[in-house]
């Protein structure tokens, strides 16, 4: 792959966020280094740095997809009212194991998402 500063920038955008950031935050942090970069450019590189497996995309299904630095397989816990995404790090491998057995195959990688409301939102709805 050809070397491209933008995408070097938007890889280490995502690389040094905690926040699991979407197309449009990656946008507004990459364009204070570049000015003229277009939002379409930045989904062009998300998808192949996540295509290359150098990030994670989350699809989130009521939502904009999130991309996470986090390549181990890990899920992800997505807030239906302030739309934060976090991860979840228990382990799914007795499940995997009995996926695997079940239907005689090999899981290579796994991805969830669980919607719902967060703790903190939980506390302002009282």
């Amino acid at each position: 792959m050809k070397y491209s500063r933008q995408r070097d920038i938007i890889l280490k955008m995502v690389q040094n966020s905690y926040h699991h950031p979407n197309a449009y935050m990656v946008y507004e942090e990459v364009r204070k280094e570049i000015p003229n970069i277009s939002l379409g450019t930045v989904y062009r590189n998300l998808n192949l740095l996540s295509e290359l497996n150098l990030i994670k995309k989350i699809i989130v299904p009521s939502g904009n997809d999130r991309y996470d630095k986090t390549l181990i397989n890990h899920s992800h816990f997505h807030c239906d009212k302030c739309k934060k995404v976090f991860d979840i790090n228990e382990s799914f491998q007795k499940i995997t194991t009995k996926i695997e057995q079940k239907l005689e195959c090999k899981i290579i990688s796994q991805d969830s998402v669980f919607n719902g409301i967060c703790k903190d939102c939980l506390k302002k709805e009282g």
